[in-house]
């Protein structure tokens, strides 16, 4: 053999050596290499569970957004209807009266509603002087619209027993005659047609949703 095949040999020998120590990898690297794929799994999966929590979020919130607009039309359609009820209502004159509550009931009579504490002291059917001006002005509507109609005043209790400072009374149907009757006589005072008004009491029946709405006295203008 020649030196110059033997040179050649040699080098590739030694090529060999080297390119192949190159394609090695020490066990420092691998477990760096481990250790970046292993955070680059824990971030990939981080970034998927806050998208997965973010869509469920989405989804609640379009949930919700959908139920505050059903909500809004219910409102909307409630509203709706109160506002064509009202303008539906026919207009009494009694409505810019303070502290009274009116109402049509079936058949056209109108009703004044005013509440007992407003008349009344407790246990008494003596006229408190401040409910005397809501009496005026209901009176004088009654004069001017209300001239030819018959007027039926209502008095009414709540359930409760008479106590000792009652006791006068008897009942609560007593307690609501004289009330009614001292409303009756007041508004004659005032010019109503004693031939045309009249009272009625009936007590604790015809409750309202409490006691101090049903202790009242009603006055019910009747159809002609």
């Amino acid at each position: 053999m020649n030196k110059p095949k033997i040179i050649m040999i040699a080098l590739g020998s030694l090529s060999m050596v080297v390119f192949g120590g190159c394609k090695s990898v020490s066990q420092r690297d691998y477990d760096a290499a481990i250790d970046e794929n292993t955070q680059l799994r824990e971030r990939i999966a981080g970034l998927q569970e806050n998208a997965r929590q973010a869509s469920d979020g989405n989804s609640e919130f379009q949930s919700q957004n959908s139920q505050l607009r059903s909500e809004n039309q219910r409102l909307q359609s409630d509203l709706s209807e109160a506002q064509a009820a009202l303008n539906a209502r026919p207009m009494t004159g009694f409505e810019q009266i303070d502290g009274v509550d009116i109402g049509v009931r079936s058949g056209g009579a109108i009703v004044v509603r005013v509440p007992g504490d407003v008349l009344f002291n407790s246990g008494s059917s003596q006229l408190r002087n401040d409910a005397k001006a809501t009496l005026d002005q209901i009176s004088g509507v009654l004069k001017s619209d209300y001239s030819a109609n018959e007027i039926r005043v209502e008095g009414y209790t709540d359930s409760d027993k008479l106590v000792k400072t009652k006791k006068k009374w008897g009942t609560n149907e007593n307690l609501s005659s004289a009330r009614a009757q001292a409303v009756e006589t007041y508004l004659v005072g005032k010019g109503i047609d004693n031939d045309r008004i009249y009272s009625a009491a009936f007590g604790p029946s015809k409750a309202k949703g409490t006691k101090k709405e049903s202790r009242r006295v009603e006055i019910v203008i009747l159809s002609k």
